[in-house]
């Protein structure tokens, strides 16, 4: 029988989360796949933006592959734990998410097409889960630099948790914030899926498609 520790679905009190540290961690220079440098600024005309849904590995494989993404990055934000590891982030005690940061151009693809693929390929009901990755790491989120992709992303979490609704799932838990700050995640999480095709990979949508041709945005 499948039980869940009821204390990992709980998020860290600020005054309880682990301390940190001062210094950045060591990272991977360059992308994996398209060798550029992985702490590149957001080119002129390019966009950015951040996205939980489970185990990064997966999700990050999700956005490389489509066509106008730049770049790809995961890390750990939305908690209080200043440059924390990954065995930091696992005890459930720094309040970050596993997120991908992506550097995308908008000529190329929209943040509309960017909100489909997030909402489509995970559940985005399941609070501090996905599937049987348990915990606050592995919220649903969306985290937003620009009020138009804070207004995208409210108007897709309403439309297409009626959607969800109408299918039988319950209430959306995705939370929608102003992009914390980005940590990046240790070397050999970057672009995992490239580095271990078959790897681990749990992520998985609810077959409830997303109505963005709608357009979304205000």
């Amino acid at each position: 029988m499948f039980f869940i520790d009821r204390r990992k679905m709980e998020m860290v009190a600020p005054e309880n989360a682990l301390p940190g540290r001062a210094e950045p961690l060591p990272t991977a220079e360059t992308h994996f796949l398209s060798g550029l440098p992985l702490k590149s600024p957001v080119p002129e005309g390019m966009a950015e933006a951040m996205f939980g849904m489970g185990c990064f590995w997966g999700v990050e494989r999700k956005f490389w592959q489509v066509p106008g993404v730049w770049l790809t990055i995961v890390g750990y934000a939305g908690g209080y734990t200043p440059n924390p590891t990954y065995k930091e982030t696992c005890t459930q005690l720094t309040g970050h998410n596993e997120v991908v940061r992506v550097i995308y151009d908008p000529a190329v693809v929209s943040y509309d097409a960017l909100l489909k693929l997030f909402w489509e390929n995970h559940d985005p009901t399941q609070g501090m889960r996905q599937g049987n990755d348990i915990g606050s790491t592995y919220r649903s989120g969306i985290y937003t630099y620009t009020p138009e992709q804070a207004g995208a992303a409210e108007a897709s979490r309403r439309t297409y948790g009626e959607r969800l609704a109408a299918a039988g799932f319950g209430a959306v838990t995705t939370e929608i914030l102003p992009a914390p700050v980005f940590y990046f995640a240790e070397d050999y999480h970057q672009q995992y899926l490239a580095k271990n095709p078959e790897g681990y990979c749990g992520i998985g949508g609810t077959g409830v498609s997303c109505p963005i041709g709608l357009k979304l945005s205000g």
